[in-house]
């Protein structure tokens, strides 16, 4: 089967738009969850009931392959879950997919950077002024090298962003995750490939700037959740532990 010839996601033919200001808080309650990537695959979680209050610092942690990664397919809705899955007493899968989306970012490993301005690059949609995009800038300790580059905002990063490195790409994209103030911040090991400057500088950033978000840590080390209020750790797919940090 070519892609041409994939079925859409089903979210979409869904009409039901999202409550005016929704989310306010953000809080998450999983109720009986279970996900499989295609039908009658292998559950890769299974009956997942837990919640995460509004505004907290959550870390997810387990062993690869224990599903980790699959609680943000699972809130993104890629693919549609068995069970129901709310934010702030609103079941996700009553809404349009698109509409649930938007109140959701997500920092994953792999800095997402594209062709074109940096100025495109975070603020695609063209929402924010130059003010409000040199402020992220300022927040993510990148203003003082966009100052100097050509055309500064208007730098054009190559493909896959090869004129920056990796971690000023993934600061980019932390300062893109700023200037989207979602309710909702899903961090999927987003230092696993920076340097200990750059992941010290995302860090004090999250901590600093994210304070009125749900964040939601996907673990690669230890100190990845250290300022997190709970974690959740995963076993085979499976809640084994559901705790307050002691």
């Amino acid at each position: 089967m070519t892609i041409t010839k994939l079925e859409s996601e089903s979210g979409y033919q869904t009409e039901t738009q999202r409550p005016e200001h929704w989310p306010t808080n953000g809080e998450i309650a999983f109720t009986g969850v279970s996900l499989r990537y295609y039908p009658q695959g292998p559950r890769v979680f299974k009956d997942m009931t837990f919640s995460i209050d509004g505004q907290s610092k959550i870390g997810i942690v387990g062993r690869t392959g224990t599903g980790k990664s699959s609680i943000l397919a699972a809130i993104l809705r890629m693919p549609e879950v068995e069970g129901k899955i709310t934010i702030d007493g609103v079941e996700l899968n009553n809404l349009n997919v698109h509409e649930s989306r938007k109140c959701i970012s997500v920092l994953n490993q792999s800095p997402a950077v594209f062709i074109g301005s940096l100025r495109m690059n975070l603020d695609p949609l063209g929402k924010h002024s130059d003010v409000e995009l040199w402020d992220a800038l300022e927040a993510v300790q990148l203003k003082p090298l966009v100052e100097t580059l050509q055309g500064k905002l208007d730098y054009k990063l190559n493909d896959k962003g090869m004129n920056l490195s990796a971690g000023e790409k993934q600061l980019i994209c932390l300062a893109r995750v700023l200037l989207q103030e979602s309710k909702i911040v899903i961090l999927d090991e987003p230092t696993a490939h920076v340097d200990p400057k750059i992941e010290q500088i995302i860090h004090e950033t999250i901590r600093e700037k994210l304070k009125n978000s749900t964040v939601i840590t996907i673990a690669h080390g230890r100190k990845t959740i250290e300022d997190c209020d709970k974690i959740i750790e995963l076993r085979d797919g499976e809640l084994i532990v559901n705790d307050k940090i002691k």
